[in-house]
């Protein structure tokens, strides 16, 4: 068990993380603020329950996913608010401009991908349905296992691959209709 003295220590840390996760969910400073803000209550009132030297950030985060999901439940019929200028720290093609990669070893995709300007890939990851887009950003923007999203969405492993591969299908194709618009595809 943990002990709630150790809780700004331990659990502060990925509140950064946790507030970019939140933003990629709900599209918006403010909700991703208030799902951040229930996050971390309900983490306080149930850190006793936490098992040390297990995986925080995956708890964190099923804590995240899950307040999120209540919240979207709860707000189903309130008209969406957007504001897609916050999103610009979208880290889902960060690796590729990380390694520095030279012209000669640079593989076709990426230069195919370095075609599309950032509100492509951005207007293509928000145009996804949240069951697929939450597996996709768990993965490919957060870096969590299967397993990790898994437990994190409480849904079976065969689920996550599921939905991430479809996600990840959804996205390719809305990224390709994008190249077709700008004509950046051949015959």
């Amino acid at each position: 068990m943990a002990d709630r003295a150790d809780f700004t220590e331990q659990v502060m840390e990925y509140a950064p993380q946790l507030y970019s996760a939140a933003l990629r969910m709900t599209r918006n400073p403010a909700d991703a603020e208030d799902v951040l803000q229930e996050t971390l209550l309900k983490a306080y009132r149930g850190y006793h329950t936490f098992t040390a030297d297990t995986n925080l950030k995956a708890w964190l985060y099923r804590i995240l996913t899950n307040t999120f999901i209540n919240k979207y439940r709860r707000q189903s019929r309130r008209p969406q608010e957007v504001e897609l200028g916050e999103l610009e720290d979208l880290y889902l093609f960060k690796r590729m401009g990380e390694e520095g990669l030279s012209g000669a070893t640079r593989s076709a995709e990426e230069e195919a991908l370095d075609r599309f300007v950032d509100d492509d890939i951005k207007a293509a990851v928000e145009s996804l349905p949240d069951n697929f887009r939450i597996p996709v950003l768990l993965a490919d923007v957060e870096g969590f296992s299967y397993k990790e999203i898994a437990e994190i969405m409480d849904v079976p492993i065969g689920t996550v691959m599921s939905r991430l591969h479809r996600g990840r299908k959804a996205l390719q194709q809305a990224l390709w209709r994008f190249a077709e618009d700008r004509e950046a595809t051949g015959p």
